[in-house]
């Protein structure tokens, strides 16, 4: 099976980068890839659970990385990222897996194709 992980590392609106990365993880997934979606630095802001969207003309990437989890697709986010965004473990979408920089390394290394945004 194809091995694919998708990094994300812009915040999760102001950008295309967000939807474009849930997009592909969920047609990597839909063609029976083993799927990984990486949040790194700013990105870590989509693994954030409620978010509000009101008063924007954004649609909520929660809603996709959701999709994302129940669908099989494995989600990390980066350890110091999110200390630094200050987000918690409680503060993230149920299913979102908190990894230091060996684990992402790990799942990088085991990656046949790597897609960053």
């Amino acid at each position: 099976m194809t091995k694919i992980s998708i990094i994300l590392r812009k915040a999760p609106y102001g950008s295309v980068d967000a939807p474009e990365a849930i997009r592909h993880a969920l047609g990597g997934i839909n063609d029976d890839m083993s799927v990984n979606l990486v949040f790194i630095g700013s990105g870590v802001n989509a693994a954030r659970r409620n978010q509000d969207i009101l008063g924007t003309n954004y649609l909520s990437v929660e809603d996709g990385i959701r999709d994302c989890i129940d669908m099989g697709v494995a989600v990390f986010a980066e350890a110091k990222s999110l200390d630094e965004e200050q987000i918690s473990d409680t503060d993230l979408i149920e299913g979102v897996l908190r990894a230091g920089l060996n684990k992402i390394g790990e799942v990088l290394k085991t990656s046949d194709t790597v897609m960053i945004f």
